[in-house]
């Protein structure tokens, strides 16, 4: 490939095509599903996809095949079947349904309103992860330009991912003569460490989770009268998840929600924390004068991508500061997070957190935990010699810098599955949601030349598939 070439096509094509399209696309507030319990009556689900249809439909890429698909009950799936030489064929992953829109925006910025200030678009969705599709497709473009070989490509855009992706298994079932046995998978929806080189994802963790509920009363009542008598349900709450995690440390305490790490992924948890340093702790928003849990860089990416973690995400039960009396409620109710090692099995792991949550509660209360999230994770198989080379040749060419190879905390259900029913295929998981991107969180933005860049790359890993 004709590195300058590539560089000129992909940015053209971000610059005059993709951006704008994108812009729109942040526009439409096509929430997951999870989120949105009338995404079919509401209709931007639709409008979404349409958009990307449409968008697809205006390249002039020779034999792309365009589809649509709509099973019953369930989110729609866009996929495009793009012909290539042999018989080999290469999957390309991205999603376009979105997170909720979360508090906090700045007041120049919001979830829907698309805007462009200095390398960065915000808005809700650009980088998590309707940028994948363009990225996709103008790796493609980029390598007809240059009339660069490569195998058939298949594109598939779902819409569950955030709420779990519990509809793409179905398609995966429906697509699975069409598809045939990839030898390479391409996920573009992951992180980076930084915005300078190229990222490989090489785990995921699993995640387990539920709504844990403690109830002492029938009814609330004066907290003087029934204080020092009636255990707090709050009280109970915190000696329960005590169970789970040391509260001083972080660190969880149950056996069986932790693994053996492998020797190879400390070795790359020691480069990558070469590489970042205290840019590590930077990417997150602290308030003056915080400290991490550590401050080994090691020990916070291990942290990070191999060890479990307990968090609170949801609360129910507790009025508004402003609107609190002095009363002794009656339950309280809370949305536990568990983040897994990439290896652990999350079925197991959530019936043990069932059982340490409701087993011998305090005080005789009433204990519920409603498991609603279970999610394994995912290590990637060794990478053959071609791929490597490739992932570094890419880097080098397009960002400068050697590829990095890293775990990442966060969970993306369906990379489990994929890496089960294509055992011998390689995998690409890459990303662009680096420092501050801030995905499901305020002030989303996708960093645009890290895309531009990123489809380059993947145009050179297509490339040099072609050949391996």
């Amino acid at each position: 490939m004709d590195t300058q070439k590539t560089i000129a096509y992909c940015g053209d094509s971000w610059d005059r095509s993709a951006i704008p399209a994108l812009m729109e696309y942040i526009r439409i507030p096509n929430l997951s599903p999870d989120f949105d319990p009338d995404w079919q009556a509401n209709d931007y689900m639709e409008q979404a996809m349409e958009l990307f249809r449409a968008w697809c439909q205006s390249r002039n890429i020779p034999g792309l095949k365009l589809e649509i698909l709509r099973l019953p009950g369930r989110t729609p799936l866009l996929f495009i079947d793009i012909p290539g030489s042999g018989d080999q064929t290469i999957i390309l992953y991205g999603h376009l349904d979105k997170q909720p829109e979360m508090t906090g925006w700045r007041s120049d910025l919001g979830p829907w309103q698309p805007v462009i200030e200095g390398d960065k678009l915000y808005g809700r969705g650009g980088a998590d992860d309707g940028y994948a599709m363009f990225a996709a497709l103008i790796a493609i473009e980029a390598l007809l330009d240059q009339g660069i070989p490569r195998r058939r490509c298949i594109i598939l855009i779902e819409a569950c991912e955030e709420s779990g992706s519990y509809d793409f298994p179905a398609y995966i079932e429906l697509l699975a003569e069409r598809c045939g046995n990839p030898t390479l998978v391409i996920c573009l929806d992951s992180g980076c460490g930084n915005y300078e080189q190229l990222w490989n994802t090489t785990s995921l963790r699993g995640l387990i989770g539920g709504e844990l509920r403690i109830d002492v009363l029938r009814e609330g009542v004066h907290s003087g009268d029934a204080s020092g008598i009636v255990p707090s349900s709050f009280r109970i709450m915190r000696t329960l998840l005590n169970r789970i995690d040391n509260h001083r440390t972080g660190i969880v305490l149950d056996d069986k929600f932790t693994v053996e790490i492998p020797a190879e992924r400390l070795q790359q948890a020691a480069v990558a924390a070469a590489v970042l340093g205290p840019q590590l702790q930077r990417r997150f928003p602290f308030m003056d004068g915080m400290q991490p849990v550590v401050s080994d860089p090691v020990e916070l990416i291990l942290n990070r991508t191999w060890r479990p973690a307990l968090s609170i995400t949801g609360i129910r039960g507790i009025p508004d500061v402003d609107r609190a009396g002095n009363v002794l409620r009656p339950y309280t109710s809370v949305k536990v997070s568990l983040r897994l090692p990439p290896t652990s099995n999350a079925e197991a792991a959530s019936r043990r957190l069932q059982q340490l949550l409701e087993e011998e509660p305090p005080y005789g209360a009433k204990v519920s935990f409603k498991a609603d999230w279970s999610a394994s994770g995912w290590e990637a198989p060794t990478m053959l010699p071609w791929l490597d080379d490739a992932l570094n040749e890419a880097s080098r060419r397009y960002f400068g810098k050697p590829a990095v190879h890293m775990g990442e905390g966060g969970t993306i259900p369906f990379m489990n599955m994929l890496g089960a029913r294509f055992p011998k295929a390689q995998f690409l998981i890459t990303g662009v949601l680096g420092p501050q991107a801030n995905a499901h969180g305020p002030n989303e933005f996708l960093h645009i030349p890290t895309a531009k860049r990123l489809s380059c790359c993947v145009a050179e890993v297509i490339a040099r598939h072609y050949s391996a």
